[in-house]
């Protein structure tokens, strides 16, 4: 296992107590193949993904005032689904640092989302632990920095290209148009821009990550528009 210094760095965090840390990347196959009553990190899962959900909902009641439960629900259910929480944890390289039993190294558990998903919750049980609700916040916010950067605004709306084409049916046949206006950036890092068009008039531009995103992003614009909000 690469020496935890490396991703203590990686952390911008230095345990106090590093058998909190070796804790948080034990995986319970540890335990399961010695057959010993061995510590593994699922309580520490436990702790984090608890840590984890205060710290996001009140990030969002602070950053989103005006809006209801329901959207800010839906916000954090997006910031902390097991997939995302995997990407997370593969960009820290945790997968490296996992403390596995053989059958789980042999069989591709250090790239395993479900195994990546869980060290990364026991890590920020760990922090929460060794330096308090504090540390706890600053690691999370800075690892969160880009997906806030993502919910520039919550809406309660679920589907806005539905949403617009309905609007602007119930005054005229023609439904909306979806244009892509540019996609920039690496193939991992892409930016894309879209505009929509209604009878060949531009109502408004929308960008994101995928021309999917993009598309729902303008439509949102354009919703917005035409409702005055």
């Amino acid at each position: 296992m690469p020496a935890l210094a490396e991703l203590q760095k990686r952390l911008a965090y230095n345990f106090r107590d590093e058998n909190l840390l070796r804790l948080a990347l034990t995986h319970p196959s540890v335990a399961h193949e010695s057959g010993k009553e061995i510590e593994h990190n699922q309580r520490l899962e436990f702790l984090g993904d608890a840590v984890l959900g205060l710290i996001l909902s009140r990030e969002l009641y602070e950053k989103f005032p005006d809006s209801d439960e329901g959207p800010l629900t839906k916000s954090r259910a997006k910031l902390v689904n097991r997939k995302t929480l995997a990407v997370h944890g593969r960009s820290l390289e945790l997968g490296a640092h996992l403390i596995l039993s053989h059958g789980e190294e042999t069989s591709g558990g250090r790239e395993r989302a479900s195994a990546l998903a869980d060290a990364f919750e026991a890590l920020l049980g760990a922090i929460f632990l060794d330096g308090g609700f504090d540390a706890a916040r600053k690691f999370v916010l800075r690892e969160f920095a880009n997906d806030f950067g993502a919910l520039a605004e919550i809406s309660g709306i679920d589907n806005p290209k539905g949403e617009l084409q309905e609007l602007l049916q119930a005054k005229s046949p023609v439904a909306p148009e979806y244009q892509l206006i540019s996609a920039e950036g690496p193939d991992h890092d892409r930016q894309f821009i879209c505009a929509v068009l209604h009878d060949g008039k531009e109502l408004a531009r929308g960008g994101g990550k995928s021309k999917k995103a993009a598309e729902s992003d303008a439509a949102l614009a354009a919703l917005k528009k035409l409702r005055g909000d």
